[in-house]
């Protein structure tokens, strides 16, 4: 896809965000080595989520106006897309492109709640697999009536590319998509102000004397954990 874009005119970046080790904080970050072959004109860079909810990163939509600023007009973002959970990524681009494969699990795997409701596109990749015809089927009734776009695509036998970029470049000229970028800001001040809560939340609690002989009480059973939860919240918040 950054490769059909770049054939277009679009001045291409590709940031792909991979999983970070729970244990070690580290990253493969193995898309960079797999895109090595595409032209030297389009950019690619690889992050680490380091542990942030949702499938992305928190310095994403810093890069991601970082890259608008030094003039790409088309930046295509990968995120850690593991499963139901990993759907933040629909509230920080413009266009979300949801892809699935044959033989990674049966039909119930294609239906997980979440997937199929932040797609704008959906896309069957490795198309040339068996049972891709029958996933296909399956998406196609579950977001057809929603008028959701569905696609056959695959990247090695470079089937169905073409037509899935195009639909992109008629979605991005529609005013429609062009007018989240005012929803994309409020997400994106609303997760930076929680985010400087909890640390700060954080900070707090684990420096209260208070909040260590609670600790002491709950283990002595002299309180219930909830009730004693709700109260020490109840403080820091007002």
């Amino acid at each position: 896809m950054a490769a059909e874009f770049h054939s277009l005119g679009y001045k291409v970046a590709v940031i792909a965000v991979d999983p970070s080790s729970p244990i070690t904080g580290g990253a493969l970050l193995g898309d960079r080595v797999r895109m090595m072959t595409i032209s030297d004109e389009i950019y690619v860079r690889s992050m680490a989520s380091r542990g942030a909810e949702g499938g992305i990163t928190r310095s994403l939509r810093n890069v991601v106006r970082i890259l608008d600023a030094a003039g790409y007009n088309l930046i295509l973002v990968e995120s850690v897309g593991a499963g139901q959970l990993e759907i933040e990524i629909s509230k920080a681009v413009n266009i979300t492109v949801v892809i699935f494969n044959p033989q990674t699990g049966d039909s119930i795997q294609a239906i997980k709640a979440g997937l199929t409701e932040i797609g704008d596109i959906y896309v069957v990749n490795k198309s040339d697999l068996e049972g891709a015809t029958i996933l296909y089927n399956i998406i196609f009734d579950l977001v057809g009536n929603n008028k959701k776009l569905v696609f056959k695509c695959s990247a090695k036998m470079k089937k169905g590319i073409k037509e899935l970029t195009k639909c992109l470049v008629n979605l991005l000229d529609d005013k429609k998509y062009q007018a989240r970028d005012k929803l994309i800001l409020e997400n994106e001040l609303r997760d930076m102000i929680l985010n400087l809560i909890k640390e700060k939340s954080i900070e707090k609690i684990m420096n209260s004397q208070e909040y260590k002989k609670l600790v002491i009480k709950i283990l002595k059973k002299e309180v219930e954990p909830y009730n004693a939860a709700l109260n020490f919240a109840n403080k820091i918040i007002v």
